[in-house]
């Protein structure tokens, strides 16, 4: 086994933590308060063409690998994870379905935009009475003539505010159940379209996190994704995939948070030294830092599998179980290390937990991944 990055890797890695710490870091406390959406960062960064990152070149894609992709959400989530979301999102959610499912005719007008940074790439699955059922999805698209009419609402959408075409999830026929549910590619301009962004959330502030409502939506009959009846099928192929942006967002978070906590644990004196060479402060940074590496080496395997085309749905499962659990106790116990400093927003390390625990409820809560891992392991 070879741990060690490629080239190509390494040099993705060093460009986007330089941008991270240039670019990003520096307005991450004032977005936080303000809830100020980032998109001159993502104009920035498709200039320096990571938008469509790990698709392919002929659509304008980087033909990176996957990964690749884990790195960037890692280096940018670790210093503000309403940007790391942000660019999952737009990759994992947005842009693979199309790259998975769509034909040439769409990929070239939908996935190539996309990977051009022209807008951002959303998917819209989860409904105010399907959430972790997913397959009680409510929205319905008709047949009438050459058009399907799509009405339904959506919820928790990221992104959305800022695609013009959304990926979403409609039943074509309810006596199928699961098997009568299909995708679409819906423009958000399209008449009856509505998209809402009202949310006050605990954390990941700038995040785009919307409500889609669809009022007798028409789309064309080409505009069906893959096969009618597919969508099913395709959404959990979908979040196979973007458990490894989760996971490695949470690595990213994780990251930062251990980072500001050693730097302050350095610095911090009591009882006249500093709190660094108390055992108990070292027990804490040495059990996050054992775990950060921990969830870092599953990410990068089912990233690793993904890309050789091998089964990855257990191993992205874990790893997203994994790498959110883990934030979440690393984020506490670095508020912990910082004693009544952590508790301000002076010191970042509270946003740092408030944007973790979103990480065990998206794209499958902690209870579905650990559904989803017995149901691979044979239970």
């Amino acid at each position: 086994m070879d741990f060690d990055l490629t080239a190509e890797q390494t040099m993705i890695r060093d460009l986007i933590r330089d941008f991270a710490e240039s670019e990003v870091a520096p307005g991450a406390v004032e977005r936080d308060r303000t809830g100020a959406f980032p998109e001159d960062i993502f104009v920035k960064l498709a200039k320096l063409g990571l938008m469509g990152l790990p698709f392919p070149e002929q659509y304008g894609g980087g033909g990176a690998d996957t990964i690749s992709f884990a790195i960037v959400v890692e280096e940018l989530s670790r210093v503000c994870a309403s940007t790391g979301i942000t660019y999952s999102a737009h990759i994992s959610l947005g842009g693979a379905p199309l790259q998975l499912f769509g034909t040439d005719e769409q990929k070239a007008a939908y996935l190539s935009p996309l990977c051009e940074g022209q807008y951002l790439g959303a998917f819209g699955l989860t409904e105010p009475d399907a959430g972790s059922d997913a397959g009680g999805t409510r929205t319905t698209a008709v047949r009438s003539g050459d058009q399907w009419v799509i009405s339904g609402t959506k919820c928790f959408i990221t992104n959305a505010s800022y695609a013009r075409n959304v990926v979403l999830t409609a039943v074509t026929d309810r006596s199928k159940g699961t098997s009568g549910i299909s995708s679409f590619i819906v423009p958000t301009d399209a008449p009856g379209f509505t998209v809402f962004n009202n949310y006050e959330k605990m954390g990941l502030h700038a995040s785009n996190t919307t409500e889609l409502v669809l009022d007798q939506v028409s789309v064309p009959g080409e505009n069906l994704l893959g096969v009618e009846g597919n969508g099913y099928k395709q959404f959990l192929a979908v979040l196979d995939g973007g458990r490894i942006g989760i996971g490695a967002m949470a690595v990213g978070i994780a990251q930062g948070a251990f980072e500001k906590s050693l730097r302050y644990a350095k610095q911090r004196k009591q009882f006249g030294r500093a709190i660094s060479t108390f055992q108990a402060i070292q027990f804490k940074l040495a059990d996050m830092a054992t775990n950060i590496e921990l969830a870092r080496n599953m990410v990068y395997k089912a990233a690793w599998l993904k890309d050789q085309g091998r089964k990855f749905k257990k191993e992205a499962a874990m790893a997203k179980l994994f790498a959110s659990e883990m934030c979440m106790k690393v984020c506490d116990q670095a508020v912990q290390i910082h004693g009544g400093y952590g508790y301000m927003k002076e010191y970042e390390v509270e946003r740092c937990l408030r944007d973790a625990k979103l990480l065990e409820i998206g794209e499958g809560t902690s209870e579905i991944q650990r559904i989803v891992i017995a149901g691979q392991i044979g239970c």
